[in-house]
């Protein structure tokens, strides 16, 4: 049966999604890294995050990629106090939070922040 393995983003600026990933808490060992791919993976390893420049995309594909408008995938957070801590991080990094945190009616604590290429990581606890 597949399992979810990892999430790919492109980047305007490797460096710079780097750091915006890492504020998440990804790590992204040296030997994941190269010019136009790099591979992270949250502490437990379970599921990676590979960001590859645009260019490398574009070559794979045939046509440059685009950011959507919703989220491409979410981080389970373990307390509501989490959720809120890491967008106030991404805020005071200077980065996008998109939707500050909240209490929705489906009974999780949520927000959504954006990566600086414009893709949005949704991040969320259990009430």
């Amino acid at each position: 049966m597949p399992v979810l393995d990892a999430v790919s983003v492109f980047a305007h600026d490797l460096s710079e999604s780097t750091a915006f990933y890492e504020l998440l808490g990804f790590v992204f060992p040296d030997e994941a890294m190269s010019e136009q791919h790099v591979e992270g993976s949250l502490p437990g390893g379970e599921v990676r995050v590979m960001i590859d420049t645009i260019e490398l995309i574009e070559s794979l594909l045939g046509e440059p990629p685009r950011a959507g408008n919703a989220s491409i995938f979410a981080l389970r957070c373990d307390t509501p106090a989490e959720v809120d801590s890491l967008a106030a991080r991404i805020g005071a990094a200077g980065q996008t939070v998109k939707v500050p945190a909240w209490d929705a009616p489906w009974g999780q604590r949520y927000a959504t922040v954006e990566d600086p290429s414009g893709h949005r990581i949704d991040l969320y606890a259990p009430l």
